[in-house]
């Protein structure tokens, strides 16, 4: 199992899928993506050497790049064989994938992987990636900040549950200008999984951490906050803003 905390403060347990299991639905999309190639393939052939090998090109673009990036896009981590094989795609904190790092893991896959400009080397190289690390990640994971992740294995929920961050007023204008576009989801996780353990912390080692995730903090965010705020202030506002701006961002369903 591999603990992470929601944005909405809910600390979870998922199961990575297996390597064999990626492996497998690795296989259906390459049989998918073989039916791409072919059909290019067909297409190449009206077309003079030149032109017929720009299609092939594209088509080779079209099934290891497109047809993963679109797929996972559309379907919040999921391919054919991803859907087949009841696995998913999702970033380091469990959230769903977007484009950005589904556009990573296709063009990873693309270049790196399968067919990758290694051939069967760059493959060799994602498997043995897989197999050494704690996820089961493949190259392009490690590249986006994803895991794949085993639905069939059910999620489960601690009872404990993180308390919900908010803003006090005094920095509601300093939230609001808060420029979060460089602070990725690992360093957001460990202010998360620091302020939820902090009262188990001793004085000197809780001031020593929180002092230092500040720093970190105060490196990938703009402006910097208001002199005098207390650095738990800072590290829970940041949070609470993060949050909102995210559910601000996932679709209302009626």
């Amino acid at each position: 199992m591999s603990s992470i905390i929601t944005g909405e403060g809910v600390w979870l347990d998922l199961a990575p899928a297996g390597v064999g299991t990626r492996i497998v639905a690795a296989l259906i999309d390459l049989v998918v993506e073989i039916g791409i190639l072919i059909a290019f393939g067909i297409a190449a052939a009206g077309f003079d050497s030149a032109s017929g090998a720009a299609v092939i090109v594209v088509g080779l673009v079209g099934a290891f790049a497109v047809y993963p990036t679109v797929f996972e896009w559309l379907t919040n981590g999921k391919t054919i064989g991803k859907f087949a094989l009841g696995v998913r795609a999702v970033r380091d904190d469990g959230g769903p994938l977007g484009f950005r790092r589904a556009l990573v893991r296709g063009l990873s896959g693309l270049l790196l992987e399968k067919p990758g400009l290694f051939l069967l080397v760059g493959t060799s190289a994602g498997m043995i990636t897989a197999l050494f690390s704690e996820q089961n990640k493949r190259i392009g994971d490690h590249m986006a900040g994803t895991f794949v992740l085993n639905e069939r294995a059910g999620t489960r929920a601690s009872a404990q549950v993180v308390p919900q961050f908010w803003v006090p007023p005094q920095l509601v204008p300093w939230a609001l200008s808060l420029d979060l576009t460089r602070l990725d989801d690992q360093l957001a996780l460990s202010v998360r999984q620091f302020v939820m353990r902090a009262g188990q912390l001793s004085g000197p080692a809780r001031d020593s951490l929180g002092n230092d995730l500040r720093a970190r903090l105060e490196a990938v965010i703009a402006p910097a906050p208001p002199l005098g705020t207390p650095t738990p202030l800072v590290l829970t506002t940041v949070l609470a803003e993060r949050r909102r701006r995210a559910e601000a961002l996932q679709p209302r369903h009626q």
